[in-house]
Protein backbone atom coordinates (compact mmCIF):
# COMPACT_ATOMS: atom_id res chain seq x y z
CA UNK A 1 0.00 0.00 0.00
CA UNK A 2 1.36 3.44 -1.02
CA UNK A 3 2.11 5.08 2.12
CA UNK A 4 2.35 9.29 2.70
CA UNK A 5 3.87 10.87 6.07
CA UNK A 6 2.73 14.28 7.26
CA UNK A 7 4.84 16.11 9.22
CA UNK A 8 3.17 19.11 10.24
CA UNK A 9 6.14 21.70 11.67
CA UNK A 10 6.43 21.15 15.69
CA UNK A 11 4.45 18.27 15.45
CA UNK A 12 4.59 14.07 15.18
CA UNK A 13 4.68 13.01 11.49
CA UNK A 14 1.76 10.59 11.14
CA UNK A 15 1.49 8.02 8.36
CA UNK A 16 -0.51 7.04 6.14
CA UNK A 17 -1.62 3.99 4.17
CA UNK A 18 -3.91 3.37 1.24
CA UNK A 19 -4.97 1.09 -1.52
CA UNK A 20 -3.32 1.13 -4.82
CA UNK A 21 -6.26 1.31 -6.29
CA UNK A 22 -7.50 4.41 -4.78
CA UNK A 23 -8.19 7.15 -7.14
CA UNK A 24 -8.06 10.08 -5.13
CA UNK A 25 -7.02 11.19 -1.60
CA UNK A 26 -8.32 14.44 -0.61
CA UNK A 27 -5.80 17.08 1.82
CA UNK A 28 -6.85 19.71 3.85
CA UNK A 29 -7.61 21.04 7.32
CA UNK A 30 -11.29 20.53 7.24
CA UNK A 31 -12.18 17.25 8.98
CA UNK A 32 -14.13 15.67 5.67
CA UNK A 33 -10.66 15.19 3.63
CA UNK A 34 -9.36 11.74 3.94
CA UNK A 35 -6.20 12.86 5.42
CA UNK A 36 -6.77 15.97 7.58
CA UNK A 37 -4.10 18.28 8.31
CA UNK A 38 -3.97 20.88 11.88
CA UNK A 39 -2.04 23.55 9.87
CA UNK A 40 -2.70 27.29 9.65
CA UNK A 41 -0.93 27.11 6.32
CA UNK A 42 -2.74 24.19 5.08
CA UNK A 43 -6.36 25.58 3.58
CA UNK A 44 -9.63 23.46 4.68
CA UNK A 45 -10.02 22.12 0.98
CA UNK A 46 -6.24 22.01 -0.45
CA UNK A 47 -4.99 19.52 -2.64
CA UNK A 48 -5.67 16.23 -4.31
CA UNK A 49 -3.37 12.62 -4.81
CA UNK A 50 -4.72 11.38 -7.69
CA UNK A 51 -4.28 8.06 -8.89
CA UNK A 52 -3.05 8.47 -12.65
CA UNK A 53 -1.80 5.70 -15.33
CA UNK A 54 1.33 4.60 -14.57
CA UNK A 55 1.45 6.46 -10.82
CA UNK A 56 0.12 9.17 -8.74
CA UNK A 57 0.32 13.04 -9.06
CA UNK A 58 -0.45 15.83 -6.31
CA UNK A 59 -2.62 18.72 -8.06
CA UNK A 60 -3.43 21.51 -5.98
CA UNK A 61 -7.05 22.81 -6.11
CA UNK A 62 -7.03 26.32 -5.53
CA UNK A 63 -5.59 26.30 -2.00
CA UNK A 64 -3.93 29.75 -0.58
CA UNK A 65 -0.62 29.04 -0.05
CA UNK A 66 -0.32 26.01 -2.91
CA UNK A 67 1.90 23.01 -3.11
CA UNK A 68 5.70 23.20 -3.63
CA UNK A 69 8.46 21.09 -5.02
CA UNK A 70 11.91 22.35 -4.27
CA UNK A 71 10.79 25.86 -3.42
CA UNK A 72 8.37 26.62 -6.27
CA UNK A 73 4.89 26.38 -6.03
CA UNK A 74 3.04 24.11 -8.52
CA UNK A 75 -0.37 23.57 -9.85
CA UNK A 76 0.59 20.01 -10.47
CA UNK A 77 3.44 17.21 -9.27
CA UNK A 78 4.06 13.77 -10.10
CA UNK A 79 4.73 11.61 -7.01
CA UNK A 80 7.35 9.18 -7.23
CA UNK A 81 8.77 6.96 -4.67
CA UNK A 82 10.38 9.44 -2.53
CA UNK A 83 9.06 12.50 -3.19
CA UNK A 84 8.78 15.27 -0.93
CA UNK A 85 6.70 17.87 -1.40
CA UNK A 86 5.52 20.75 0.62
CA UNK A 87 1.70 21.49 1.13
CA UNK A 88 1.45 24.93 2.70
CA UNK A 89 4.40 25.15 5.04
CA UNK A 90 3.65 20.89 5.63
CA UNK A 91 6.16 18.13 4.32
CA UNK A 92 4.33 15.25 2.37
CA UNK A 93 6.94 12.60 2.06
CA UNK A 94 5.38 9.61 -0.20
CA UNK A 95 6.97 6.66 -1.05
CA UNK A 96 5.80 3.17 -2.48
CA UNK A 97 7.32 -0.44 -1.96
CA UNK A 98 9.63 -2.23 -4.68
CA UNK A 99 6.04 -4.18 -5.55
CA UNK A 100 3.98 -1.50 -5.88
CA UNK A 101 7.19 0.42 -7.53
CA UNK A 102 6.90 -2.68 -10.06
CA UNK A 103 3.13 -2.71 -10.78
CA UNK A 104 3.21 0.76 -11.42
CA UNK A 105 5.96 0.14 -14.24
CA UNK A 106 3.89 -2.35 -15.76
CA UNK A 107 1.31 0.20 -16.09
CA UNK A 108 2.04 2.53 -19.45
CA UNK A 109 1.23 6.15 -18.57
CA UNK A 110 -0.29 7.89 -21.71
CA UNK A 111 1.57 11.10 -21.19
CA UNK A 112 3.89 11.74 -17.94
CA UNK A 113 2.25 14.17 -15.49
CA UNK A 114 3.63 17.66 -16.47
CA UNK A 115 4.44 20.41 -13.18
CA UNK A 116 2.34 23.12 -13.94
CA UNK A 117 3.07 26.72 -13.15
CA UNK A 118 -0.02 28.78 -10.90
CA UNK A 119 -1.27 31.37 -12.98
CA UNK A 120 0.06 34.91 -11.59
CA UNK A 121 -2.11 36.77 -9.65
CA UNK A 122 -1.56 40.68 -10.04
CA UNK A 123 -0.49 42.32 -6.56
CA UNK A 124 0.38 38.98 -5.00
CA UNK A 125 4.04 38.25 -4.24
CA UNK A 126 5.13 35.46 -5.79
CA UNK A 127 8.67 33.57 -5.30
CA UNK A 128 10.59 32.60 -7.80
CA UNK A 129 9.25 29.46 -9.88
CA UNK A 130 11.55 26.89 -11.75
CA UNK A 131 10.31 25.86 -15.20
CA UNK A 132 9.53 22.17 -15.39
CA UNK A 133 10.46 21.07 -18.90
CA UNK A 134 8.68 17.93 -19.76
CA UNK A 135 11.13 15.56 -22.15
CA UNK A 136 8.62 15.59 -24.98
CA UNK A 137 8.92 19.41 -25.07
CA UNK A 138 10.45 21.17 -27.35
CA UNK A 139 10.80 19.37 -30.50
CA UNK A 140 7.01 19.32 -31.62
CA UNK A 141 6.86 23.04 -32.15
CA UNK A 142 9.68 22.41 -34.92
CA UNK A 143 8.20 19.42 -36.40
CA UNK A 144 4.47 21.21 -36.68
CA UNK A 145 6.08 24.04 -38.31
CA UNK A 146 8.25 22.13 -40.26
CA UNK A 147 4.87 20.14 -41.45
CA UNK A 148 3.32 23.45 -42.05
CA UNK A 149 5.75 25.25 -44.39
CA UNK A 150 5.58 21.67 -46.63
CA UNK A 151 1.89 21.81 -46.57
CA UNK A 152 1.75 25.27 -48.13
CA UNK A 153 4.14 24.60 -50.35
CA UNK A 154 2.05 21.77 -51.93
CA UNK A 155 -0.64 23.80 -51.53
CA UNK A 156 1.14 26.76 -53.59
CA UNK A 157 2.26 24.41 -56.24
CA UNK A 158 -1.10 22.70 -56.81
CA UNK A 159 -2.78 26.13 -56.78
CA UNK A 160 -0.34 27.57 -59.56
CA UNK A 161 -0.44 24.06 -61.75
CA UNK A 162 -4.20 24.39 -61.89
CA UNK A 163 -4.09 27.95 -62.95
CA UNK A 164 -1.55 27.27 -65.50
CA UNK A 165 -3.35 24.15 -66.76
CA UNK A 166 -6.83 26.83 -66.84
CA UNK A 167 -4.71 30.00 -69.19
CA UNK A 168 -2.52 27.85 -71.27
CA UNK A 169 -4.61 23.98 -71.41
CA UNK A 170 -0.98 22.16 -71.13
CA UNK A 171 0.37 20.78 -67.77
CA UNK A 172 2.73 23.05 -66.03
CA UNK A 173 5.43 19.95 -64.93
CA UNK A 174 5.57 19.96 -68.49
CA UNK A 175 5.91 23.47 -69.72
CA UNK A 176 8.73 22.82 -66.33
CA UNK A 177 10.36 19.94 -68.25
CA UNK A 178 10.43 21.48 -71.93
CA UNK A 179 12.05 24.79 -70.38
CA UNK A 180 15.04 23.01 -69.15
CA UNK A 181 15.80 20.31 -72.00
CA UNK A 182 18.41 20.60 -73.59
CA UNK A 183 18.57 21.44 -77.31
CA UNK A 184 20.89 21.02 -79.87
CA UNK A 185 22.64 24.03 -80.83
CA UNK A 186 21.94 25.79 -83.51
CA UNK A 187 23.44 25.02 -86.42
CA UNK A 188 25.70 28.04 -88.74
CA UNK A 189 25.09 28.40 -92.28
CA UNK A 190 28.59 27.51 -93.74
CA UNK A 191 30.47 30.79 -95.08
CA UNK A 192 31.20 31.09 -98.63
CA UNK A 193 34.55 30.22 -99.93
CA UNK A 194 37.28 32.62 -99.23
CA UNK A 195 38.61 33.95 -102.37
CA UNK A 196 42.30 34.23 -103.36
Amino acid sequence: MPRVTITVPEKNAQPYRFQLDRQVVTLGRGSENDIAIESGSVSVHHAEMRRIEGGYELRDIGSTNGIKLDGSRYEVIPLRSGSTVKIGDVAFDFSLSEEENEALAREKPSEPSPITREPEVPGKPTPQRAAYASSHSGGTGFGGALLFLILAAVAFFAGLAIRHQKETNTSLIDAIQSHFEVRPAPVAPPKPPLEH
